[in-house]
């Protein structure tokens, strides 16, 4: 099972002060399971508390992408999304129709890549894969 992170506490030990509209935010983020842009976040919190600005979840996400507790990403054709940076390594499946994105992991996938990376000399420091697909139709 994952530990839900601990948001609140990191910002602390920064000597961020967490106020009101901050704590919402991070309750939003701790419990989320998509991979939200900051406009959903943004629209998630307001239905909470109606005055928080769309200014403060940006310089949230920035103050939590910057200590390394999320991580940003920029799927093609869209807003940057974020995804809590806890657990083991993943890649994404985006749904291009839908705008989906699934995680997955492959053994396959990343065996390959290392032999890619050392058959031209190479270690793999970090890596990131993103498959854009369309749901095939299994109608016929």
């Amino acid at each position: 099972m994952n530990q839900k992170p601990d948001y609140e506490k990191e910002l602390r030990k920064a000597g961020i002060r967490i106020t009101r509209p901050r704590r919402i935010i991070l309750d939003i983020l701790t419990s989320t399971e998509d991979h939200p842009d900051a406009m959903k976040i943004f629209h998630r919190a307001t239905e909470i508390d109606d005055s928080i600005s769309l200014s403060t979840v940006y310089r949230t996400m920035n103050l939590l992408e910057e200590m390394g507790a999320i991580h940003r990403h920029a799927f093609s054709g869209g807003p940057s999304r974020f995804e809590q940076a806890r657990g083991e390594h993943h890649d994404h499946l985006i749904d291009i129709d839908t705008g989906a994105v699934i995680e997955f992991k492959s053994e396959k996938i990343e065996q390959l890549q290392e032999e890619i990376a050392r058959s031209l000399g190479y270690d793999i420091v970090h890596h990131r894969l993103e498959l854009y697909a369309r749901k095939i139709n299994r109608t016929s």
